[in-house]
């Protein structure tokens, strides 16, 4: 009796083994992860360029500093290149996306072109700065620098903020 028990624990077992799959791969595991802030590019000439098309167009320059590996310079990003973006934003703002490195810890890049927009130094990531194609800053310094939060703010509060600048 006890072995037929033991018999058809270890079949039930091993029944329950085999139909056990193993755990699907994280998305990301699956496809690499979007890189917003091109490394090695010209900096000088995507800020240049994003003034130029926002002259062109009649549209906004929105410049972001910041990094890939800042989890909210990505969310920023995210956001900045979604559907829900460029439906509701359409062509308004000319986005362009700049590598700072890690400012935070002496291993920034870039810097002059923040400074140039009137911030000494970028103590975090991202930062973001809406300009007119002439140049001229549409949003202060201040709010320029604080969006560290970025990834908490949401989708919609981001959203929200960028209505903010339809009648600038």
């Amino acid at each position: 009796m006890m072995l037929k028990l033991a018999a058809s624990l270890l079949l039930a077992l091993g029944a329950g083994q085999a139909s056990v799959s193993p755990a699907p791969e994280p998305a990301s595991a699956q496809q690499p992860r979007k890189l917003y802030y091109p490394v090695g590019a010209d900096a000088a000439k995507i800020y240049d360029q994003a003034l130029a098309k926002a002259a062109a167009d009649n549209a906004r320059a929105v410049i972001v500093f910041g990094a890939d590996w800042c989890h909210d310079s990505r969310a920023l990003a995210d956001v900045l290149n979604s559907d829900a973006f460029k439906t509701e934003f359409g062509n308004r703002f000319e986005v362009s996306f700049i590598d700072v490195g890690r400012p935070q810890s002496g291993e920034g890049r870039n810097l002059d072109l923040v400074k140039r927009l009137g911030v000494k130094a970028l103590k975090s990531t991202p930062a973001m700065f809406v300009l007119r194609g002439d140049g001229k800053l549409l949003n202060g310094k201040k709010d320029a620098v604080s969006w560290r939060n970025a990834e908490s703010r949401g989708t919609a509060k981001m959203l929200a903020w960028f209505r903010g600048f339809r009648k600038t």
